[in-house]
């Protein structure tokens, strides 16, 4: 299996162009997979950069309902007029950051043909589910983050029940694929306990402190390798990387291949 970053904050390239987003091809056995599209047509322009043609990707998954992960589901659907592209049913909800802010899908696009909503659990295809986990229990505290959800004329805290993972089983492992894991990614490792997990950890704005450096120890508990990305922060991946041998960064243009 390969896993190719095709947008993502950071790159090492000089020709590749980033964005606050996240956008990853995977090729597995028998599928080629678009999870997620950033937030703009910069995951396309990149893909053909790295000769990767997007037209030819046979499924498609939105992992929730933001601008910076959908924001180039248009485009998408532009060049591939076959892939079901797989979205939680709530994610076309009005998304915003605090009050001013909106932060959500285009709503135009909801009634397209190729658009599939899925629900708590969705067998995409043999070796391809999509899990949303909202009736899970959680045993840590979500991280405030100021993401609401208008309801009305109200804004109430985002609940993130539009948010879903892909579980990948391949040659006897289960690959995890999240987006910003803003279920917890602590909870999100106890849930799958994961043979990998790639995505980001939505730690960004925390400070570099003992409550950073025991989530890193949790989750260095765990027999699970580790790419991150996106929104997990460059500076906290450093700072938890001291804490966690089993992590590393999956930046813009690069690949990984899983055996």
């Amino acid at each position: 299996m390969k896993i190719t970053s095709l947008l993502e904050n950071t790159t090492e390239r000089e020709d590749m162009r980033v964005e606050h987003g996240l956008s990853l091809y995977i090729e597995t056995e028998s599928h080629r997979i678009l999870f997620d599209m950033g937030q703009t047509d910069l995951f396309y322009e990149n893909a053909k950069i790295l000769g990767i043609d997007l037209s030819k990707v046979d499924i498609a998954i939105l992992s929730h309902g933001h601008y910076d992960h959908g924001g180039g589901l248009r485009r998408f659907l532009e060049i591939n007029s076959h892939a079901p592209v797989y979205i939680h049913k709530d994610a076309f909800l009005p998304h915003y950051n605090g009050t001013e802010k909106y932060i959500g899908l285009d709503t135009a696009l909801k009634d397209h043909p190729q658009i599939v909503f899925s629900h708590d659990e969705c067998r995409v295809a043999d070796s391809l589910t999509l899990f949303s986990c909202n009736a899970k229990e959680k045993k840590h505290a979500t991280i405030p983050s100021g993401l609401t959800e208008k309801v009305g004329n109200v804004f109430l805290p985002d609940d993130f029940r539009h948010e879903q993972y892909l579980l990948i089983q391949e040659n006897e492992k289960q690959i995890l694929i999240s987006g910003c894991s803003h279920k917890g990614i602590l909870d999100i490792t106890e849930w799958f306990k994961p043979d990998v997990l790639i995505g980001g950890f939505h730690y960004s704005k925390l400070p570099l402190d003992v409550a950073l450096a025991d989530a890193a120890k949790v989750l260095a508990a765990h027999p699970t390798e580790f790419y991150t990305c996106h929104c997990t922060g460059r500076e906290q991946y450093e700072f938890m990387r001291q804490y966690m041998p089993s992590l590393h960064y999956l930046s813009c243009g690069q690949t990984i291949t899983l055996n």
